[in-house]
């Protein structure tokens, strides 16, 4: 089989399965399969496939057909212009969490909090590690800290590190968001925490709900229920005048404004889609209102 038919059969396979970009789905299959770029696709359209190719393509457009992500068949997710593993373990990264690194990196370098060793950044939930990663690559003088409560997302986000030459700039905890944290010790907390309300699953994209990890998607019957939760912990965690970023969504965002109530300095950051999707607030000099 040529190379251009068996890119034409896979899209019209994704095409009748309705699997959203088939082009887009079918060439990054094809390149995962021939372990090539994008422009050898285009270069080499007469190129004829080994039977072993033919199958491996064949099985990797039958699995995204059947609604299994394209990143967890390659494994592979760019996230801040990296290349991360990713496995049916972790959430995959999407661009839109980029706006929680963009927020922390913004409120450091413009020199409203000072990215000096000893700046402790902590990520909760870390997941592929995507976010902790990126703060690392970016700030070589901070001390970063993760966590999850899954160890098989550890494991993944533990391996990012490795790939990247960052395993020796963050420390991975398992735990249940900060809990065993000495109160007082960090001076950013960052999180992509499970937002999503129960009573939204249907409105869920079929291929997330069945395939990526529930705990990671879902936080409870109103989406707030794990915010809820981390909020007096990172308020604990927290130096005064500490921050806290969280992305959230345009659904919770009112709740989320409610929870931060005890807090300074809260602003909310719009995606370019102008949803709400990143909450920015300061731990206040004096106890916050919320339940500790």
């Amino acid at each position: 089989m040529l190379l251009k038919d068996a890119l034409n059969s896979a899209i019209a396979a994704l095409t009748s399965a309705q699997v959203g970009s088939p082009r887009l789905n079918a060439e990054t299959l094809l390149m995962f399969t021939l372990g090539c770029d994008r422009a050898h696709l285009f270069a080499h359209p007469e190129r004829k496939l080994t039977p072993q190719e033919k199958i491996n393509y064949q099985e990797a457009i039958a699995q995204r057909a059947s609604g299994i992500p394209t990143q967890y068949i390659t494994g592979h997710q760019e996230f801040w212009g990296m290349d991360l593993i990713v496995s049916p373990a972790v959430l995959i990264p999407r661009p839109e969490t980029e706006h929680v690194v963009e927020a922390a990196l913004g409120v450091i370098r413009n020199g409203v909090r000072a990215s000096s060793p000893g700046f402790r950044i902590i990520d909760v939930g870390t997941g592929s590690g995507c976010i902790a990663l990126a703060l690392a690559k970016e700030l070589p003088q901070a001390e970063i800290h993760a966590t999850d409560i899954s160890s098989a997302a550890l494991e993944i986000a533990r391996a990012n590190a490795a790939r990247h030459g960052l395993d020796r700039r963050i420390q991975f905890r398992q735990t249940d968001l900060l809990q065993g944290f000495d109160p007082g010790r960090f001076d950013l907390v960052v999180s992509n925490p499970p937002y999503v309300g129960e009573s939204e699953e249907d409105q869920v994209q079929l291929e997330v709900r069945k395939f990526e990890p529930r705990n990671a998607v879902f936080g409870g019957p109103t989406g707030l229920e794990v915010i809820e939760r981390l909020i007096p912990q990172a308020h604990a965690a927290l130096k005064p005048g500490g921050l806290l970023i969280m992305e959230i969504s345009g659904t919770i965002v009112e709740g989320v404004k409610r929870l931060l109530a005890g807090w300074s300095e809260l602003r909310v950051v719009n995606d370019l889609q102008g949803i709400p999707r990143v909450a920015v607030a300061a731990k206040a000099h004096q106890p916050a209102s919320v339940k500790e």
